[in-house]
């Protein structure tokens, strides 16, 4: 019987079953593309992720990324919850941080205060998103009446139409025509009224039309693509905190912080399950 190494490491929050869960196999090599699909379907989580050697010197492991529906250029929590997992079962980074590589190429990853956090990879594609789709959009999520401030197309290796709202409290009431997604995603964001000094805190909801996970339970990322069009733009702070998944009974908590080297995106990462898969 072939047996692989496995955890599934709960992602963005420091509260247990809270989080994203994602699936970890190690000592993925021998495992073929049909089984890493199957194996991905019948984990029934939004990613479940393999552990490879990397093929980059530069790098520290590979990782490959399934949905139940499709392999993923790139992932947010799949990211932190493999590196946890990585770091967690031994594994030594040959410098001062992890490197990553995946599909869209390497992702520097390092431990901060509220866990790990990875640097935002660069927006492939940046793009307006006309009023017409925005409409739409609006009305296949329940919210046509919602204040849009802005509407973008953003990929950083996983493709997000983003709606940017004036109000959080639109993104919670969203109730999403799942039929008239069409396996597209959405996502949605906006920010809570300032608190009088924190740091700024904002909402994200995101769809996945057809995925066995069809919200999203927390998204790094959707986060990460909205963060980096935001700041560039001026029209977010430097540091802020993103919730999601309450409407669903999760309690994520993202952390976005600029510096000299970029967006870092993280969070907690605690592993809820840990042993074997028996892969026939």
């Amino acid at each position: 019987m072939l047996r692989r190494p496995f955890k599934q490491v709960d992602v963005f929050s420091d509260q247990a079953f809270r989080g994203n869960p994602v699936a970890v196999v190690f000592d993925a090599e021998g495992l073929d593309d049909d089984q890493m699909r199957t194996i991905a379907r019948w984990t029934n989580l939004s990613e479940t992720v393999f552990v490879l050697p990397p093929r980059s010197a530069r790098a520290d492991y590979r990782l490959r990324i399934f949905t139940t529906l499709e392999e993923l250029a790139f992932a947010g929590h799949p990211t932190l919850g493999a590196c946890h997992a990585w770091l967690e079962r031994g594994g030594m980074p040959a410098g001062d941080d992890v490197i990553q590589e995946c599909g869209i190429g390497l992702v520097q990853i390092r431990r901060t205060d509220h866990g790990l956090a990875f640097l935002s990879p660069p927006l492939l594609r940046n793009e307006q998103v006309d009023h017409g789709t925005t409409q739409t959009m609006l009305e296949v999520l329940g919210i046509g009446d919602a204040k849009v401030l802005g509407a973008r197309f953003l990929d950083n290796g996983i493709p997000w139409p983003a709606l940017w709202l004036a109000h959080a409290e639109d993104v919670l009431r969203a109730k999403p025509d799942y039929a008239r997604l069409h396996g597209a995603h959405i996502g949605l964001f906006a920010p809570w009224p300032a608190d009088g000094g924190g740091v700024p805190e904002y909402e994200a909801r995101t769809f996945i039309g057809g995925d066995a996970m069809p919200e999203d339970p927390v998204t790094g990322s959707f986060i990460a693509g909205v963060a980096t069009w935001l700041t560039r733009e001026g029209l977010a702070p430097g540091r802020f905190v993103v919730n999601q998944g309450r409407v669903i009974g999760r309690s994520g908590r993202v952390h976005a912080t600029m510096d000299k080297d970029g967006l870092w995106i993280g969070g907690h990462a605690t592993t809820r399950v840990d042993g074997e898969l028996r892969c026939a």
